[in-house]
């Protein structure tokens, strides 16, 4: 097959990819999308989980002085 073929089958079938729509199953979708919600309500609480990092806080605060870091800093 030369070129100029290839080039025409593969901007055919590009084209019938681009506006190819099946159709829809607005039924099946409106299950799924149930389905996910109230699962998700009876699974998870509203509130997020967020780690308690409090007894990190200041665990090394004693060895690092912020203050000092901005004066020692060479630029250029």
């Amino acid at each position: 097959m030369g070129r100029g073929r290839q080039k025409a089958k593969a901007t055919r079938q590009a084209r019938d990819m681009k506006y190819f729509s099946p159709a829809t199953d607005y039924s099946a979708l409106q299950r799924e999308l149930g389905a996910a919600k109230s699962h998700a309500s009876s699974q998870y609480s509203e509130d997020p989980y967020e780690a308690d990092y409090s007894e990190y806080e200041d665990k090394y605060a004693d060895q690092y002085d912020d203050d000092d870091d901005e004066d020692t800093r060479r630029i250029g």
